[in-house]
């Protein structure tokens, strides 16, 4: 078995590889020109150019290193090779695509490996608007790197009042509907709600105390996979929905829309539905 340290240097290199193709997007504008956009159905699921090039970075950096293993890619689906190692990675080349055309600067690559019993090795979110690149490997704990400066995380602060709690919203007007029916009891307990637009960084925000708890439903495996490692090597309570073919990437075995994705500390863990 490849120690997860390797695997974390390789899913650092190329979540850096992407981070550059995003780095590349003028400062200037919000409306999305020169970015290639299209729409992927949902009236708010969208898709550019800068997608797409990053995941393409993302799988040469992955590939040149490990070309045996398989990968999984919002935008390429999974491609499987001739022999396969068992190791499959788990790439969203721009989480917080809208965030992204709209110049928020809550968008992130994320990068993360799971071995072929479906345990996740290794992830990283590098967010390159923010200059952070938040990473963790299997038991060796989770970290963030600013400016040059590592520091490792550990979760929300315990003990402190005010707490917020983070989350996100369907597509699907049905769906949306459906989680903000259910919003304020969900939030029993938490002073204030925030809504970021990019999954794989609440889950890192939770990692490093920012958010107190992260819960939606219905993310896709490559908007938690990083983020979800992270913040459990951070020591937080972590659930994730489970996969029904660890090699081959998604479904989930539970229903994608009512299976929640959450983290946060131990004494929120009965917040979140089954």
């Amino acid at each position: 078995m490849t120690d997860a340290i390797e695997l974390l240097a390789v899913a650092k290199r190329a979540a850096a590889a992407g981070a550059a193709v995003l780095s590349r997007r003028s400062a200037a504008g919000t409306g999305g020109a020169g970015l290639g956009m299209s729409n992927k159905g949902d009236a708010g699921d969208w898709v550019t150019e800068f997608d797409v090039a990053a995941e393409n970075a993302v799988r040469e950096a992955i590939l040149a290193e490990r070309p045996n293993d398989t990968i999984t890619g919002e935008e390429h689906g999974t491609t499987r090779p001739e022999q396969p190692s068992g190791y499959r990675w788990s790439i969203d080349p721009l989480d917080g695509t809208t965030n992204f055309i709209r110049n928020i600067v809550y968008y992130a690559t994320s990068v993360a490996v799971a071995d072929a019993d479906g345990v996740w090795r290794a992830g990283v979110v590098h967010a390159p608007a923010l200059g952070r690149v938040y990473s963790a490997a299997r038991g060796k704990g989770a970290w963030l790197e600013v400016a040059g400066e590592t520091t490792r995380l550990a979760g929300p602060v315990p003990g402190r009042t005010g707490l917020i709690l983070a989350t996100g919203f369907s597509y699907d007007p049905d769906t949306r509907a459906n989680q903000a029916e259910g919003l304020a009891e969900l939030m029993n307990g938490f002073a204030d709600v925030r809504r970021l637009g990019s999954a794989a960084l609440d889950l890192c925000l939770v990692a490093d105390g920012t958010h107190d708890a992260f819960g939606e439903r219905g993310l896709n495996e490559h908007d938690f996979s990083a983020g979800a490692l992270i913040a459990e090597e951070a020591g937080c309570w972590v659930r994730r929905p489970r996969l029904e073919s660890p090699l081959d990437g998604g479904p989930t075995i539970e229903d994608r829309l009512a299976a929640w994705t959450c983290a946060g500390a131990l004494e929120l863990s009965g917040k979140f539905p089954l």
